[in-house]
């Protein structure tokens, strides 16, 4: 169907819907989003107000939570169509079912409307209530009303002309039979491409942390071993990307401010709050099933890590170093993991050996951040403790934990370990100057401002990095079946 079918006429007014019309996102959501980030005890009250009508609810959400519009993925094809129309003198006005103060404070940014029509706290204006509205405000068959959803078919059905946001075709058709289509703005699509970042699918390359205990156990052809650690795998990939979804979801206002960060599926509403909300609690199910299936002892660890990655992304990423230090015990709790699952034992060398270099990778991933926001003209990391003038000290804090873990790697070769499980472990000394380079390296590359928001997205596709890991792995096997020693 074209998305202009006829030209609207007239100097009739132009009535238009704002959650899922003017803006992509619906604003009932983002509140009981903001709700839970900043109040998240008054989420039990829900219920109660929602006893007393859904425009009581939306007056309490709006008390509670400051929402800003400034950063709200608003529709830019219908604001310019908007704009063409007041200036032909068509009178806009904004009509909604969202509570009257979220409805103003768009007004108030945009400077597009001539009225605006809301909930009170009383009167919900949503379907048959909105079309009263209009008609008392401005005459029965005198106002166009744009809009996106089956509960506008009431209202198109008492309009003069209707314009179709970003619907589906089921909902074009049914408006055309309630009333007069003019024109119709195509409705988004959500791709795969958008379900694969929504899931953060590249991000489970970290889970691959799981089988470092097997491997350094020299137990990698155990095939068992193996498909049991696949399994745990998949799990702590669920559960990951369940976190994942509920960290993007909080952190919807502080991405919308980041000049990368914007494109996130959740912060652009390529795909709505209403489905992230349902995918977190089915991952997670999905995952700790499997994680139980795993083993007991796994389970427990995949718990932990769920928790903490919970509890970092609702409190403990907003404390300054703390939320570095939880993020590489997250890394660290991966190889715990691991371990538990095929019941390896785990050494201090390589306990240790992870948490300083996931520390310096935390680092350097919080150092990242800081720059953007510093070139992004910012003074402060929005939702983090840190301010644009951190960044040498972070800098030089992430330096020293990742040259500290090639101390502790230089330290684990000379011990008594390594000598019981290589033929020639002087040959692992290579790997030394192997991590200095590329702690070196990552390093050099983020002061330069090339590094990636993930330093471990950045290694993945970065040709020194895969190189340097190349390097190491050649080292530590022919280090394990020796050169030139006969049986």
């Amino acid at each position: 169907m074209n998305s202009e079918l006829a030209q609207t006429d007239d100097a009739t007014v132009i009535a238009v819907d704002l959650d899922g019309s003017l803006v992509l996102t619906d604003t009932l959501h983002e509140a009981t989003i903001c709700l839970l980030r900043d109040a998240p005890i008054r989420m039990l009250m829900l219920p109660f107000w929602l006893l007393k009508g859904k425009a009581a609810l939306k007056a309490k959400l709006m008390q509670h939570v400051q929402i800003d519009v400034t950063t709200l993925p608003y529709n830019s094809q219908v604001i310019d169509w908007l704009v063409k129309e007041r200036t032909a003198g068509r009178k806009i006005v904004l009509c909604t079912a969202s509570d009257v103060r979220i409805a103003s404070a768009v007004s108030n940014h945009l400077g597009l409307f001539d009225d605006v029509i809301a909930s009170d706290g009383i009167t919900n204006k949503a379907c048959k209530n909105k079309r009263a509205a209009l008609d008392d405000a401005f005459g029965k068959n005198s106002w166009d009303y744009a809009g996106n959803s089956r509960a506008d078919l009431a209202v198109w059905s008492g309009a003069r002309q209707a314009i179709v946001v970003n619907a589906k075709d089921s909902i074009v058709q049914e408006a055309a039979r309630v009333s007069s289509v003019v024109k119709i703005f195509p409705a988004q699509s959500i791709t795969t491409s958008h379900l694969r970042k929504m899931l953060r699918v590249h991000q489970w390359l970290k889970n691959l942390l799981l089988f470092v205990p097997l491997l350094a156990a020299h137990q990698i052809d155990n095939i068992q071993s193996l498909l049991t650690l696949l399994v745990a795998f998949v799990a702590f990939s669920l559960c990951a990307s369940a976190v994942y979804i509920a960290n993007d979801l909080i952190d919807l206002e502080s991405d919308r401010k980041h000049p990368r960060k914007c494109n996130r599926p959740f912060a652009s509403a390529a795909i709505p709050i209403k489905a992230g909300v349902a995918f977190v609690p089915l991952l997670t199910i999905a995952g700790l099933t499997l994680g139980w299936v795993v083993g007991s002892d796994f389970f427990v660890w995949l718990v932990v890590y769920f928790l903490v990655t919970c509890a970092y992304s609702l409190w403990l990423k907003r404390l300054v170093l703390i939320d570095c230090l939880t993020l590489a015990a997250l890394y660290t709790l991966r190889i715990i993991a691991g371990a538990a699952a095929v019941a390896v034992s785990l050494s201090f060398w390589l306990l240790a050996f992870s948490v300083f270099i996931f520390l310096s990778l935390a680092f350097v991933k919080r150092y990242a951040e800081l720059q953007v926001q510093a070139g992004a003209g910012n003074s402060h990391v929005h939702g983090r403790g840190y301010a644009v003038t951190d960044a040498p000290l972070v800098k030089t804090l992430g330096i020293t934990a990742g040259y500290a873990a090639v101390l502790v790697l230089a330290l684990y070769l000379h011990s008594e370990t390594v000598a019981t499980l290589y033929q020639q472990p002087e040959l692992i000394w290579a790997t030394v100057p192997f991590m200095l380079f590329w702690v070196s390296w990552v390093w050099m590359k983020g002061h330069r401002g090339q590094m990636h928001d993930d330093p471990i997205v950045f290694a993945i596709k970065d040709r020194a990095s895969l190189a340097v890991a190349a390097l190491i792995a050649v080292s530590f096997v022919l280090a394990t079946i020796g050169i030139g020693v006969s049986s």
